[in-house]
């Protein structure tokens, strides 16, 4: 099965940004914080709130543990923030998933493209509970979750955990390899002002000495639960070009969207590699692109693995060869790939895909500062896991 070119591409472009602080907790309401942000991304794009005529965004509240979700304060529907700021309108959808990033901009790109709407605000709100982020309140496992919950199966983290450490037992890989990952990731985003870990570097003997979560995975295999919000402008590339900041278009995109053979939510190594394979072919395929031609590289690092996993799947190297590539220097910014140049999640804190996207964004229109690269025309922004998110392709010119 292949995937068809995206007719629009080249024909939506990001206009503008903001991005809150990032911290631990927050003293006001989430909602607050959203519509502060997205004012800046508005004002951030030459344009004033009447203008804006759609919105999307994916509100997932990731965190487990029974709790009440409350629309403004745990999560910021699009309905929510629409209503908030005063605006009505033409266009209004949500995606409901696992990439939120990627499939918001696919929406939001599809709905200008054919003419839904003008100007499109795109934001991701994240929300740190307080308390333990996956504690589990369950008395009892019913459905899918009886069969892994008494066991321990629970959350994301160890659902990362059983295919990293078949990775490991598979290839010869060691904890040691993560290492540079990780390291890399926090050096990248100490450098950011925004990041939650600015000024903080670690180092190989930080990570070595971690409190293990689920084996294999410790605690800075993790990204760190953050509150913070992101928000971005899409528009025309025709509107777009009378605007302050340099367009950045939207060039193809492509999903993962694999159902585990066992039906309890635990993918096997190889059906992460075969389904993100193929969903990696369709992103090449929509945007008339290759590898070959990306010159920022944002992989998804929501837990460290995933690295590797995108790493093979997009076909930085052969399967089965991620820690060797990562030891060999692959993913050092400035001498190998700059697959981390943002920090990532692992660098910046819980948002989401909201740094890789942001990443591709600041380097291809020139506003990345003293951290510009000196290349920067295509852009690859990914979330989550190759089989099970979604990736988007940006470049700086029309294609």
């Amino acid at each position: 099965m292949t995937a068809p070119r995206f007719r629009g591409s080249g024909q939506v472009a990001i206009a503008g940004y903001a991005h809150s602080p990032i911290t631990r907790h927050i003293d006001e309401p989430l909602g607050t914080l959203a519509i502060k942000t997205a004012l800046e991304a508005i004002a951030d794009a030459g344009l004033t709130k009447e203008q804006i005529d759609g919105f999307t965004t994916g509100a997932i509240f990731p965190s487990s543990g029974g709790r009440t979700i409350v629309d403004g304060t745990h999560i910021v529907t699009s309905d929510w923030l629409a209503e908030q700021m005063g605006i009505r309108p033409r266009w209004l959808c949500g995606f409901q998933g696992v990439g939120q990033i990627p499939g918001s901009v696919i929406l939001a790109a599809t709905a200008i493209a054919t003419g839904a709407a003008d100007y499109v605000l795109v934001h991701r709100a994240m929300f740190n509970p307080p308390g333990r982020y996956h504690e589990n309140p369950m008395i009892e496992a019913d459905g899918d979750s009886q069969w892994n919950a008494p066991q321990g199966y629970w959350s994301p983290i160890a659902q990362a955990a059983l295919p990293y450490m078949e990775y490991m037992q598979r290839y010869g890989a060691r904890r040691e390899d993560m290492a540079t990952v990780v390291v890399e990731a926090r050096r990248n985003g100490a450098s950011i002002p925004w990041s939650y870990w600015h000024n903080r570097p670690i180092t190989v003997d930080d990570y070595m000495e971690a409190r293990m979560i689920a084996d294999p995975i410790s605690l800075l295999d993790c990204d760190l639960p953050i509150s913070g919000v992101g928000a971005f402008v899409l528009t025309s590339a025709e509107r777009a070009r009378d605007l302050p900041h340099r367009p950045v278009y939207v060039a193809g995109f492509a999903q993962g969207r694999s159902r585990p053979k066992n039906g309890i939510g635990y993918w096997s190594l190889d059906e992460i590699h075969d389904a993100g394979t193929e969903m990696a072919g369709h992103l090449w395929e929509s945007a008339g692109l290759s590898r070959q031609d990306v010159d920022i590289p944002q992989l998804y690092d929501g837990f460290s693995p995933f690295i590797y996993f995108w790493l093979e799947a997009l076909g930085y190297c052969p399967r089965g060869e991620a820690h060797r590539f990562v030891q060999d220097g692959g993913l050092r910014t400035g001498s190998g790939y700059p697959f981390l140049s943002g920090g990532g999640a692992l660098g910046n804190g819980r948002m989401h895909g909201v740094p890789q996207m942001l990443e591709c964004y600041l380097q291809l229109s020139q506003r990345a500062g003293p951290r510009q690269l000196e290349k920067a025309d295509v852009a690859l922004a990914c979330q989550a896991t190759p089989n099970f998110g979604g990736a988007v392709l940006y470049s700086s010119h029309q294609q």
